[in-house]
């Protein structure tokens, strides 16, 4: 009764397999190496006994891969942030910190490599992309020791108090500066090099944002293809891509997509608003379905890749956003617009949504960007992309309801964790000594002649301590709980020179607020506590596919 059984589950999981590893292979060496193993110990004996315990290790590692693929999505995808500096008052360095971790943005691209900033992101955590601005690109193309030269100064001068991730060489330079496409290849080339001189290469990526503009007939995407004009040059950057195991960065724009298609792109459908059926635009080839341009551009590049044999090399999208305000001209250029697009498309990026192509694999993005840059040239929409002012001040409150912490940009209606009135000095210097201690909060500020030294009594010491918890877990219930010695206010403790996070302090922005650490763990203070269940299922997996080696090895 039970062989015939067996055997169809033994087809259906090696035909599984196979198209897992189609699909996800490209993604994960791990996965190719459990596909591998799966199949081979699949059928490695023919006894009925061995057949039982064969096909029991075959689903427990398809189950194992299934997991180990979402996991690595999971780890994979985030929202980070474009910083331009094009304003008439660019705010400091730490300032522009304080606001990161304000709202627990934990991925960031510069456009350059200033020093200042990235000793303001030293000891952060905060993942950086640094770049090689266009004007240096002929200099580094041509040079190999002045690439050197430049990864010493910018790189491992930083690295790793700064947490530096990876490098964007140049900006969209085959449509922007195409004189310099002919060095584009070597300075690549000649980064790379500097980064295996001083063992970063592991920890570093390098790759160069190109324009979207550069995929020709992007519908239906797969019939897409990359300029060939340029193929002298996009042949051998997608080599180095691959061989470094790199990623393609491309930036996308769907409000200029929808601006120049003269009404033949949906608004809608650029903004990422839910579409019906019917108004789905559909590959005839492949027969998938597109809700908005920014899949269709993302799947477009992957068919574009493949169509010149490049078929493991992911995307990034380094810049994508829509402006808030813009001229007579740019009647959609609007603060409704721009909050719908990027409220949307963070959502899709957070929720693990993908493509159609590769559905539950997330694209990791940019959001262009940080700031309004007042100063910058054209039309009045450039100068209006930024999620925040020079104050720090949101230019709209993003929708971002059951998305996570990132963005949650609300700087209107802050709350601040403090001790309650007539709470137990005892109970209260016991959750004080809690949370400078397992709780991981920062209490230097605490010590003598520090910031918040005074009063040096247990009431305002245990204040500051609860609150920066309380951000620092991103004001999750039961955080400001303490064993009720604690509580939330809307009134902002922040006294003299002693500033609370999320207290709104110079030039509008606000404080020091850290994310919530990698290996904080849970307290007897603190009611709050969570377990991903992804990631529970994935250890109970790999501790029995570990046993189910030892049996059969």
């Amino acid at each position: 009764m039970w062989a015939p059984t067996l055997l169809s589950l033994l087809y259906f999981s090696h035909n599984l397999c196979s198209t897992l590893l189609s699909d996800f292979g490209s993604y994960s060496t791990l996965t190719h190496s459990l596909s591998s193993l799966r199949c081979w110990v699949s059928f490695r004996f023919s006894g009925a006994f061995f057949f039982l315990i064969e096909e029991s290790m075959a689903v427990l590692i398809l189950l194992f891969l299934l997991a180990a693929s979402v996991v690595a999505a999971d780890e994979d995808a985030f929202i980070g942030v474009n910083i331009g500096t094009d304003l008439s008052d660019m705010p400091h360095p730490t300032q522009v910190v304080a606001l990161l971790k304000a709202q627990q943005i934990r991925h960031i691209r510069l456009y350059d490599a200033d020093r200042a900033m990235l000793l303001a992101l030293a000891n952060t955590g905060i993942q950086v992309m640094i770049s090689v601005p266009n004007e240096q690109l002929l200099g580094i193309g041509q040079s190999n020791s002045t690439a050197a030269n430049w990864v010493s100064h910018n790189v491992v001068a930083h690295y790793p108090v700064t947490n530096i991730t990876a490098i964007s060489v140049g900006s969209e330079v085959l449509t922007t500066i195409p004189n310099a496409a002919t060095v584009l290849v070597n300075a690549l080339k000649f980064i790379h090099s500097a980064l295996v001189a001083s063992n970063l290469d592991r920890q570093i990526k390098v790759s160069t944002p190109l324009s979207s503009s550069i995929i020709l007939d992007s519908f239906p995407p797969s019939q897409a293809f990359l300029n060939r004009s340029w193929n002298p040059v996009l042949v051998p950057m997608l080599n180095f891509l691959q061989s470094t195991g790199s990623f393609l960065m491309l930036n996308i724009y769907p409000y200029y997509d929808y601006m120049q298609s003269n009404g033949v792109i949906p608004l809608d459908y650029a903004l990422f608003k839910p579409l019906p059926p019917n108004k789905e635009a559909v590959d005839a080839n492949t027969l998938l379905h597109y809700s908005n341009v920014f899949d269709a551009m993302v799947d477009a590049a992957y068919f574009a890749m493949a169509f010149l044999n490049f078929t493991n090399i992911p995307v990034i999208v380094t810049e994508s956003g829509w402006p808030s305000k813009g001229d007579a001209n740019e009647p959609d250029a609007t603060l409704e617009n721009a909050n719908t697009y990027n409220s949307n498309l963070i959502r899709h990026v957070l929720n693990k949504t993908g493509t159609p192509k590769h559905p539950g694999i997330a694209v990791s993005t940019y959001i262009y960007e940080l700031y309004n840059e007042d100063t910058k040239a054209g039309p009045v929409s450039e100068k209006n992309w930024g999620l925040f002012d020079a104050n720090g001040s949101p230019i709209y409150i993003l929708h971002l309801t059951g998305s996570g912490l990132v963005l949650a940009n609300d700087t209107t209606n802050q709350t601040y964790c403090a001790v309650k009135n007539g709470a137990d000095p005892k109970m209260v210097q016991a959750a004080l000594d809690w949370a400078c201690g397992a709780g991981k909060v920062d209490c230097t500020p605490l010590s003598q002649g520090q910031s918040c030294y005074e009063p040096d009594n247990v009431l305002a010491h245990a204040s500051y301590a609860f609150d920066t918890y309380y951000h620092q877990m991103g004001k999750a219930p039961g955080t400001c709980d303490f064993k009720g010695v604690a509580a939330i206010t809307t009134t902002d403790p922040s006294h003299g020179t002693c500033i609370f996070p999320g207290s709104v302090g110079k030039n509008g922005s606000l404080v020091n607020i850290t994310a919530p650490s990698m290996n904080s763990t849970s307290s007897e203070f603190s009611s709050h506590s969570s377990i991903h269940g992804s990631g529970l299922t994935s250890i109970f997996m790999t501790i029995a596919f570990l046993i189910w080696c030892g049996v059969l090895l």
